[in-house]
């Protein structure tokens, strides 16, 4: 029976080169923080506890990873890796395996961990890599026989010891009791006075151990993230996987370069997407679903058939059968549009139920309604929902009328079938079946004449 698993989470560091009030950790990639990423992979591990070692902005931290169960560690004094590590053994066992992790590499394949587990024969095992540019890495320095022996920081390296390509990714895999017996001989003696993990190799050289070398078949899958530059280049990557999901499941994206996906995305067939269209939170596209260039979706469901033409922005929406969608509209949570809605350009709604087949289809705002079906809501027409302290709400039942120019003011109910004439502030409810209108008399002054400038 193989020793139970206990990961550690490295995510103590400032991230004091992002320049930012945000802990590195809460630093996002794909519109989530970077520690998520890591925790849901770490989850397809089915470890027995995992132990998340924090320092700066610890309480956002905990707070955002709240739905997460984890075993929480401060690093109040954060004095390096192996300090770090130092830190959240007395939570893990003896006769368990540990897998130090880094909280800033969210993009590490939960299958290169499998690997890695499934080859480990202990006591000490290590995860490298060979990146294109090694600048900033520990180099692993390897023996005679081609055995690891040691690493060696970069601020560390002689200018020969730069040269090596091979270099430390941070990962290890340990017996906690070995783990245990090694940090309590690890010292500080180096530039930085601190504790480095990587300095374990040696006292497990000593103790003749041969040291497991696993290299990363893609040192891409395992760059950090210590600066801005550094996080643009994990999101591109990011979005280039996520984007080749999308088209795996048979989506197809008009250019994926112009495509962004800042959460998870469920597609069914014949979907469209084109350029400059982003898509946040979680999001549903039915069957033939087109979304036109320079949209954002956001938490959105939408029905099979929907198109939504250039240019909209979609929060909370949910479509019921298919609709057609801008350009240029806003639609805001609350909204539900049922088959053969039409939203057209500069139409905003929120809170807002629109039934079979009505439509708004030019430079309205529908909020704070309920609006049945075969409604025509006329240009110009807006629903009054607030009057400085509560909303209200607005009833507009099947087959009624609204002309231009109209301002619904709530709590008021047009009845079935009502038409209100263009230009009418309704302040009443109006009657079904007949036609409302309130305007100011129509009055022509003769003999005026227009002011000429002096």
């Amino acid at each position: 029976m193989s020793k139970p698993l206990h990961i550690v989470v490295l995510a103590a560091g400032e991230g004091t080169r992002m320049k930012s009030s945000r802990p590195k950790m809460l630093q996002t990639l794909g519109g989530r923080p970077m520690l998520l990423h890591l925790l849901d992979t770490i989850g397809s591990l089915e470890p027995a506890s995992t132990h998340v070692v924090i320092g700066a902005g610890a309480d956002s931290v905990r707070e955002v990873c709240g739905a997460y169960e984890v075993n929480w560690v401060l690093q109040s004094e954060r004095r390096g890796t192996g300090h770090a590590v130092m830190q959240a053994m007395p939570g893990i066992p003896d006769g368990a395996r540990v897998l130090v992790l880094l909280g800033d590499t969210p993009l590490i394949p939960a299958s290169l961990l499998h690997g890695m587990m499934d080859a480990y024969e202990g006591p000490l095992a290590m995860l490298t890599m060979q990146p294109t540019d090694p600048h900033g890495y520990g180099r692993v320095i390897r023996g005679p026989g081609g055995n690891i022996i040691g690493v060696i920081e970069h601020r560390d390296a002689e200018a020969e010891q730069l040269e090596i390509r091979e270099v430390n990714t941070g990962i290890f895999m340990a017996d906690s009791e070995r783990l245990r017996a090694w940090l309590g001989k690890i010292g500080c003696d180096n530039a930085k006075r601190e504790y480095y993990l990587p300095d374990i190799l040696g006292h497990a050289r000593d103790e003749g151990d041969d040291i497991q070398g696993v290299i990363a078949p893609d040192a891409c899958d395992l760059e950090g993230a210590n600066d801005r530059r550094q996080l643009a280049s994990l999101e591109r990557r990011y979005q280039r996987r996520m984007r080749a999901a999308l088209m795996d499941a048979g989506v197809q994206l008009m250019d994926p370069e112009r495509v962004d996906v800042r959460g998870t995305v469920a597609a069914g067939r014949d979907v469209l997407i084109d350029i400059n269209v982003v898509l946040e939170g979680r999001v549903t596209l039915g069957d033939g679903v087109r979304v036109g260039p320079g949209s954002v979706l956001k938490d959105c469901a939408l029905a099979a058939g929907t198109t939504v033409k250039a240019h909209c922005v979609l929060e909370e929406i949910e479509t019921t059968g298919p609709c057609e969608i801008g350009p240029f509209a806003r639609l805001r949570p609350g909204t539900v549009l049922s088959s053969g809605c039409r939203i057209g350009n500069f139409v905003e709604t929120k809170n807002a139920r629109l039934g079979e087949g009505s439509k708004a289809n030019h430079l309205s705002y529908v909020g704070d309604s309920e609006v049945g079906s075969g409604v025509n809501i006329g240009a110009g027409t807006i629903t009054c929902n607030y009057d400085g302290a509560n909303k209200h709400r607005t009833v507009i039942e099947d087959g009624a009328f609204i002309g231009s120019d109209t301002q619904l003011v709530a709590p008021v109910t047009v009845g079935r079938g009502a038409t209100i004439g263009a230009g009418t502030t309704l302040t009443r409810d109006a009657p079904p079946d007949a036609l409302t209108v309130s305007r100011a008399k129509q009055t022509t002054l003769k003999g005026w004449k227009r002011p000429v400038k002096k």
